[in-house]
């Protein structure tokens, strides 16, 4: 009892306003090990625990894995406020490393992901760490955030590894799967010998005639080219578009917004790769999507133009959709050889340059329009990007099961010897 009191006035002292008393504090509930653990969590639990948060780490870090175990506990119990849980559950040091990696494969997502943090952090390197990470990518499902980081931070050393168990005929098929899985996204298809390349090859034209849903949505933000499917062919020399592919949509939307790699070259040190996705022919129009400034370029204006004018030349005819709806831009284009015929930029003056096109309800026709006013504009219309897309070619939103497809995807990168195989992450297909 004269010990249970002692460790309780000390974890009373934690919250102490005198930081050498706390300090104190710490020092004597460390020397006192487990023995301290029930007054602590009873304290972790209290009232004023975020607030001193920082002192139960201490402690509780230096007691170590049974320290983490009655953490682990106690959250699963909700006897903790979730933000003493987000400062204590990462505190750990490496002598917790196989609980992090058990806490990784948790069906509790939220849990999970401090797993990997734990991993991540301390850089463990470790069986345990391969075997959850196999265990959550062998699920399914996106990769991303912790589990993403500590894939491509893993890949490194395991590479061999991971290639070995793809051959192993003791391995699981979920191991198998798993080791696929983490290869994809350490180190692309590089990464991948010439079997499991030929393998996915194989799944990808299997489900090349799959559904078309899932283009991104323009209500809140995004950019596309549209093109006629009859004449698409030349949208890849126009945009200067390497190395195409067959792709799925899903695939190809995926990878068309995924990272930018840094590949420099003698001459352009800096230089950016990413990837275009073409989408397979929608009633007529085949659509592109990607990074805006690699595929278009920086000075926004002046390159949507010239981007515009470039596709349509070699296309015959092209449109150019942009809309952001945080900063407030709205905007569309359609060139025909070469050349803007129409277009419509919010807020720019003039707002609307080029003859009006026959499906477009102009302002002068709306009520309460003033033909004397100094604004009035009698070749102003009044459609947006949102709603220009679905009278000039097709509408990303509205994409589905109506939608006449014909024909594939097509997946290519941004520059000239470059290739598919750089690009880390799983693509879903």
């Amino acid at each position: 009892m004269k010990i249970e009191s002692e460790i309780g006035q000390l974890v009373g002292d934690l919250e102490s306003a005198d930081s050498a008393q706390v300090a104190a504090a710490v020092e004597e509930l460390a020397a006192h090990g487990e023995r301290a653990l029930p007054g602590l969590m009873h304290g972790a639990a209290g009232p004023s625990a975020t607030r001193h948060v920082t002192a139960y780490q201490a402690v509780l870090e230096r007691i170590g894995p049974r320290a983490f175990d009655e953490v682990l506990a106690a959250t699963r119990r909700g006897e903790l406020h979730g933000f003493v849980v987000s400062r204590l559950l990462p505190c750990f040091d490496a002598r917790c490393a196989e609980q992090y990696a058990a806490l990784a494969v948790d069906a509790d997502r939220n849990l999970a992901s401090y797993g990997f943090q734990g991993l991540i952090r301390l850089k463990v390197d470790s069986e345990a760490g391969l075997r959850a990470l196999l265990e959550v990518v062998a699920r399914g499902g996106d990769l991303a955030g912790d589990v993403s980081t500590y894939a491509r931070a893993l890949y490194a050393s395991h590479a061999p590894r991971l290639r070995a168990l793809r051959r192993d005929p003791a391995a699981s098929l979920r191991v198998r799967r798993g080791a696929l899985g983490v290869l994809l996204e350490g180190g692309g298809l590089d990464a991948l010998d010439e079997r499991d390349r030929t393998l996915l090859e194989r799944l990808v034209n299997a489900k090349l005639p799959g559904g078309v849903g899932g283009l991104p949505s323009p209500q809140l933000s995004g950019w596309w080219l549209a093109v006629p499917g009859a004449t698409y062919e030349g949208v890849f020399d126009a945009l200067d578009l390497h190395d195409r592919r067959p792709v799925t949509v899903a695939a190809g939307v995926a990878a068309a917004y995924g990272d930018e790699l840094l590949i420099p070259t003698p001459d352009d040190p800096r230089r950016g790769v990413g990837r275009a996705f073409v989408t397979p022919e929608l009633d007529g129009w085949r659509l592109v999507f990607g990074l805006f400034e690699l595929l278009v370029g920086d000075d926004h204006w002046n390159d949507m133009i010239e981007t515009v004018e470039r596709v349509s030349e070699a296309c015959g005819h092209a449109q150019l959709f942009y809309v952001d709806g945080a900063e407030g831009s709205d905007l569309w284009f359609v060139a025909e050889d070469g050349l803007v015929i129409r277009r419509y930029a919010a807020y720019s003056d003039p707002e609307w340059e080029g003859d009006p096109l026959p499906w477009e309800d102009l302002a002068m026709n709306e009520p309460g329009f003033d033909p004397e006013s100094e604004e009035a504009d009698p070749e102003a219309g009044t459609a947006g990007a949102r709603t220009a897309c679905a009278y000039l070619s097709v509408d990303p939103e509205l994409v589905g099961a109506s939608t006449v497809v014909r024909g594939h995807g097509w997946l290519a990168v941004t520059a000239p010897d470059v290739g598919h195989g750089p690009f880390p992450g799983l693509l879903p297909v």
